[in-house]
């Protein structure tokens, strides 16, 4: 990655294609997920009147249409990131949401389907059945959607490790480049110049020009 895309391989941030799952689910149930009763005017949650499961639709297409834009907003700033730690959480950020959405779709995908199993027919059910199917189908969609994004986030921070991922272009210039040896008169003297260490004169046992003395 050279910092302008947010990725390694070409990969991309959730972008366009997630957009639109998110919206074909929240839409759906936004728009028609909510019928008349059988018992009067008061308006039901198509998914077998569980209200907790069009709120939960809502809220899982909705947080992901969020989390998309956020996303491809980080994508134009990540480039002007230097922090390594900060880019280095970038991608944790981008990895842990990532996991934790395909679950949550997983889960979504699950209950909705699991609901709509348990819907009895009837003149709402024909009425909404097409909205419901389409929040089913693009939450399944989401759901290997999302599974992609994992794991190539997760290639992406292994490729960080070494990192290659998250240095600037400052610090990619000059790795790899040796120390500068020190001038000739510089004042750090080489090996080759090595004096014998000080005080060694002392040690010597018949100084040069001493003589016993003879009784």
């Amino acid at each position: 990655m050279e910092g302008a895309s947010f990725g390694a391989g070409g990969r991309a941030p959730p972008g366009p294609r997630e957009l639109v799952f998110s919206i074909a689910v929240f839409g759906p149930i936004v728009n028609e997920g909510y019928v008349n009763a059988d018992s009067g005017p008061e308006l039901r949650c198509i998914f077998n009147g569980n209200a907790g499961a069009c709120r939960f639709g809502v809220a899982l297409g909705l947080g992901a249409f969020l989390a998309c834009a956020a996303f491809l907003v980080l994508d134009v700033r990540f480039q002007q990131i230097s922090s390594v730690r900060d880019r280095r959480r970038a991608v944790l950020l981008d990895l842990g949401f990532s996991g934790l959405w395909a679950f949550l779709w997983f889960v979504g995908f699950c209950f909705l389907t699991n609901q709509w199993q348990r819907t009895a027919p009837g003149p709402g059910t024909v009425q909404a059945g097409d909205a419901a199917r389409a929040a089913i189908a693009f939450s399944f969609f989401s759901i290997l959607s999302w599974v992609a994004l994992t794991v190539k986030a997760l290639q992406r921070f292994r490729l960080g490790t070494d990192m290659s991922l998250f240095a600037t272009e400052q610090l990619g210039s000059g790795a790899g480049q040796a120390y500068p040896s020190y001038p000739v008169g510089s004042g750090v003297e080489g090996t080759e110049t090595y004096q014998s260490p000080p005080f060694t004169e002392t040690l010597e046992t018949s100084p040069k020009g001493y003589q016993v003395p003879a009784y």
